[in-house]
């Protein structure tokens, strides 16, 4: 869940477009689009959908395990760092199985 505010309005600003799609998408499919340009569509909204689902589950792991109110002296700590690593490393891996 987004808590901080530049998250919570990446996050709306997102979910703004994704409905936007859908919108296009129910516009096309009563018109009778062209099954090419609605599977388009449905991908874009797909891919959308996703890179979302990635930005909150990002948010979660570093909430979660990244201890983002650790002090100062704990940033040195080799510990701390790993656990950024990993983090980091968990996130990319989740994106790109999101592709």
């Amino acid at each position: 869940m987004p808590h901080s505010p530049e998250e919570k309005k990446r996050a709306i600003t997102r979910l703004r477009r994704i409905r936007g799609q859908a919108d296009a998408l129910e516009r096309s499919i009563a018109e009778g689009s062209e099954c090419g340009p609605v599977l388009q569509q449905l991908a874009a909204m797909r891919g959308a959908v996703n890179g979302l689902m990635a930005d909150v589950l990002e948010g979660h792991l570093r909430e979660s395990f990244g201890h983002a109110d650790c002090e100062v002296a704990s940033l040195n700590d080799p510990t701390h760092a790993h656990v950024h690593e990993t983090i980091d490393e968990v996130a990319s891996l989740v994106r790109s199985y999101l592709r």
